[in-house]
């Protein structure tokens, strides 16, 4: 019999500080569940949507007073949305493959899973810092840079960022600051520094905004899209970001990738911050995905041992969750 076995926080320190236009963070809280059936057991790691008011002892809590059926393809109708059915879904995932011992990728029948080339973010800051920080970005090996902005003067940060990275793919995140500018003004000239997409420009749950829009660069959907039935009201984004803790899970993540595509967006795969441990099954998500935005592990100032590592600019597969094999312990 499956039961849940523990729920609990962990707070792992960022590299330096992430910076988006909400605020800074230098420590992030994630909740880790543990489950097992008494000879297997299970692991998944969820991070606090903020936005919406979730905390990691909140997250905890509700996996621990959660009664109902420990059944993934049941979990999505007995538990809402949000990080803590995320930790949970994941639990059971990792538990299924160990019971099976094959990996998760096959269990769900997907491809076996390839190195990603994921976005580095470049932290909200002065142009000077945003162009050094890219600069070191590309001397590690990134291709793909995500700035992040804040309304005001994006042209000369990514202008900088441009510089200190002349031949990066660039993406941009505005983090819903854009929701009262001139959003095709914003997007021209920025797509005039050879940037590629817009992620989430209006404020999510005010859609509306972007009626009649044409803008000259792909807008994703981040904050606007959770789970497929957010899909409805999207159609005038290009594309959605895809991410764990906001779906609940990898399996409601997969079934919005699938839906997504079925109704002609482009999928970005994206992440919280947290360890490696949550970074293994958006990894799966990403396979084939069009922009992927990973490094969420990458940020923090340390890893869990058998995280997934970045070897040639690539985010290569860990051995920390769902590969079938007994579960490693953590060295905290």
């Amino acid at each position: 019999m499956i039961r849940i076995l523990s729920a609990t926080v962990e707070r792992w320190p960022v590299a330096g500080a992430f910076v988006i236009s909400r605020g800074a963070k230098t420590l992030v809280d994630v909740v880790v569940c543990t489950v097992g059936d008494g000879v297997h057991i299970g692991r998944g790691e969820g991070t606090a949507i903020y936005y919406e008011g979730e905390t990691a002892e909140g997250c905890a809590a509700a996996i621990r007073d959660y009664d109902g059926p420990l059944e993934r393809d049941t979990l999505l109708k007995h538990m809402p949305r949000g990080a803590a059915r995320n930790a949970l879904d994941c639990a059971l995932w990792d538990l299924e493959a160990r019971q099976a011992g094959i990996p998760v990728w096959q269990l769900a029948g997907l491809d076996e899973p390839r190195p990603l080339a994921t976005a580095f973010t470049i932290s909200l800051g002065e142009p000077a810092r945003m162009e050094a920080d890219a600069r070191a970005a590309i001397a590690r090996g990134f291709g793909l840079l995500k700035c992040k902005l804040t309304g005001e003067g994006d042209a000369g940060r990514v202008a900088a960022v441009r510089a200190g990275a002349p031949d990066a793919r660039l993406i941009v995140d505005a983090n819903e600051s854009w929701h009262d500018r001139d959003i095709v003004a914003e997007a021209q000239a920025l797509a005039d520094l050879g940037v590629e997409m817009v992620e989430q420009p209006i404020v999510h749950g005010r859609e509306e905004r972007l009626s009649g829009i044409r803008s000259p660069l792909p807008l994703c959907a981040d904050e606007s899209c959770h789970t497929r039935a957010d899909l409805d009201r999207l159609g005038d984004f290009d594309a959605v970001n895809i991410k764990l803790d906001k779906a609940g899970g990898l399996t409601e993540a997969l079934a919005l990738a699938r839906a997504a595509r079925e109704r002609g967006f482009r999928v970005m795969v994206g992440c919280m911050l947290g360890t490696s441990l949550s970074i293994a099954p958006a990894a799966l998500v990403a396979q084939g995905a069009d922009w992927i935005d990973l490094d969420g592990a990458l940020l923090l100032a340390r890893d869990r041992p058998g995280g997934l590592a970045l070897r040639d600019g690539l985010l290569q597969p860990g051995t920390l969750w769902g590969m079938g094999t007994p579960a490693p312990s953590d060295a905290l």
